[in-house]
């Protein structure tokens, strides 16, 4: 069960909300916050996995919300849903840079897209909660997802996989936002020049006239025909690189005239940037011949990075390099350690039995909480990154933000199922 909340009292959007997560008794449940503080408790002792404001709230400052949320992105990983009113405020806040938001739905069209999205995420949810998947980071991750032909659905794909690589701690800041721009471009193309044939001399006109070249995918998805296409994009997620393919049903194009979009006075072509950007990005773009399926490789980090809890920014950092030894099986515990970056094997008896990576978040922290000696030895592998916490600090940490308990909680439940289960 994923739990929503919803902090609104748009009585229009809560009811639209509250009848779409009825379609889904077994995937859903929507908490309905109607003032600040209730929004904030609940974001900082329930950790939704989602949470849904409204911009336009006139009870509920949604800056406050997210401001709140920006401050301590570290425990605030859920996906985030905003919904808006064009006709009273820009579509999207400043504030939205480094939050996880999956989408930004206008007001209006709040009657298709709340159910759409959460089709979409009842049958995605292993990219979507981050936090939970560190357990599957140390193997192979693969799926797929099928867009309809809608600017909407490669907005949502985009963000979550975008959101997900971010918080696992396989591409820092930078690298997901270019990531992001990058993949964007190509699921556009895909659906713009792929499924909806839109030509050259269409777009540019359409450009001229100062019209959002989506609406023009809309205008396409008129025709049956047209709408009925699906764009595919296909995904392996390793701890060292991601592998993508993104197909659609269109005739193709000729991509291999696009490879330098630079027109005869040196100056960028409007029509074809996003494959240059994309290729400058991403690296190497491969093209199937036709022309209507493209892939790529996403280098990770050295062991990914991500970002420090505010209370934990002040600890003594430790560097490690390749081979060093954080710790050694059976000496006393009296630290745990915050993996900001690197790899990191677990030796029981000589034997390697995990390796832990920043999506592990802590090491050493079962010992630590139980009093013990450490169960196993852990060594670097390359070069990392630690932050190291002592008993007290943790203790003040948990005194003056107590919700961080409960994801600790959580945290160590995880590893216990995960124990149990190899």
């Amino acid at each position: 069960m994923k739990s929503i909340a919803v902090v609104s009292t748009d009585q229009t959007l809560n009811s639209i909300l509250s009848a779409a997560v009825e379609a889904y008794p077994e995937d859903f449940e929507a908490t309905f916050l109607d003032t600040h503080a209730a929004a904030i408790q609940h974001l900082n002792y329930e950790l939704p996995q989602l949470s849904l404001l409204s911009i336009n709230d006139p009870v509920i400052p949604a800056s406050d919300v997210l401001r709140a949320m920006r401050e301590d992105p570290w425990l605030h990983s859920g996906g985030i849903i905003l919904v808006y009113d064009a006709s009273v405020c820009a579509p999207i806040p400043a504030a939205l840079t480094r939050l996880n938001v999956i989408s930004i739905i206008e007001h209006h069209r709040l009657d298709f897209y709340i159910p759409r999205l959460l089709r979409i995420l009842s049958t995605n949810d292993s990219i979507l909660y981050q936090r939970d998947l560190h357990l599957l980071l140390g193997l192979n991750l693969s799926g797929g997802f099928v867009l309809d032909n809608d600017p909407f659905d490669l907005t949502t794909y985009s963000n979550l996989i975008a959101n997900f690589l971010f918080n696992a701690g396989l591409l820092g800041a930078e690298e997901q936002e270019r990531f992001h721009v990058a993949i964007m471009e190509l699921l556009i193309n895909a659906i713009e020049h792929g499924n909806c044939r839109i030509t050259y001399e269409e777009k540019s006109a359409w450009l001229a006239t100062g019209k959002d070249p989506m609406e023009l995918i809309r205008r396409k998805n008129d025709d049956p025909e047209i709408s009925q296409r699906k764009v595919y994009l296909s995904y392996r997620i390793r701890p060292q690189e991601s592998e993508f393919v993104i197909r659609d049903e269109g005739e193709g194009f000729d991509w291999r005239s696009y490879q330098t979009p630079v027109g005869k006075d040196g100056v960028a072509e409007s029509h074809g940037r996003g494959i240059f950007m994309a290729s400058h990005y991403l690296g190497p773009l491969v093209y199937n011949d036709e022309g209507n399926e493209v892939s790529f490789c996403m280098r990770h980090h050295d062991g990914g990075a991500q970002a420090v809890p505010e209370l934990f920014a002040h600890q003594e950092e430790l560097l490690c390099s390749d081979g060093e030894i954080v710790f050694t099986e059976g000496e006393k515990s009296s630290h745990l350690y915050y993996i900001v970056s690197g790899q990191y094997e677990v030796v029981v008896r000589g034997r390697c039995v995990s390796t832990l990576t920043p999506a592990d978040i802590f090491v050493g922290e079962m010992s630590f909480l139980l009093n013990n000696r450490r169960s196993a030895t852990v060594r670097a592998i390359g070069h990392g990154r630690l932050l190291r916490v002592s008993k007290e600090q943790f203790i003040n940490t948990i005194k003056e933000k107590p919700h961080y308990g409960i994801f600790l909680a959580r945290l160590v439940a995880q590893r216990l199922v995960r124990l149990h289960q190899t």
